[in-house]
């Protein structure tokens, strides 16, 4: 497994775009642009791939964990800082799970200020 796909993998589980990585990134005074950045999450077939070196993802770890934690002058809850990225219903706001029938869907979209239509052409039998 390369740094890329590290990279890659990190990414995705955090769900972080360009902006957070470099956001991440400038924590441990590390500058990239969002160009460069690109190039490591494209296929390897791509003729602007660029191999992720040993530096960036170092830099990238190192303002994860000051991102996460804090510094020690201001320490942050790891749980609370994940808590807006995570998908996980919390149990207590979960709603109860009442389904309506299709026919009570259908007659709240019907207009009953309407007269039902009456067909001229409707065959006698």
């Amino acid at each position: 497994m390369t740094n890329n796909d590290i990279f890659k993998k990190l990414r995705v589980a955090l769900k972080f775009k360009d902006d957070d990585i470099v956001a991440i990134l400038t924590l441990v005074d590390f500058k990239i642009s969002k160009s460069e950045l690109g190039a490591f999450f494209r296929k390897e077939e791509h003729p602007n791939y660029m191999e992720c070196g040993d530096q960036v993802l170092r830099n990238f770890l190192n303002g994860l964990v000051i991102h996460l934690r804090g510094t020690k002058e201001n320490p942050k809850n790891p749980g609370e800082v994940l808590s807006g990225i995570s998908n996980i219903p919390d149990k207590s706001s979960k709603k109860p799970n009442v389904r309506e029938d299709f026919k009570t869907k259908q007659l709240k979209k019907v207009d009953m200020a309407l007269s039902p239509v009456k067909y001229k052409n409707k065959k006698k039998s």
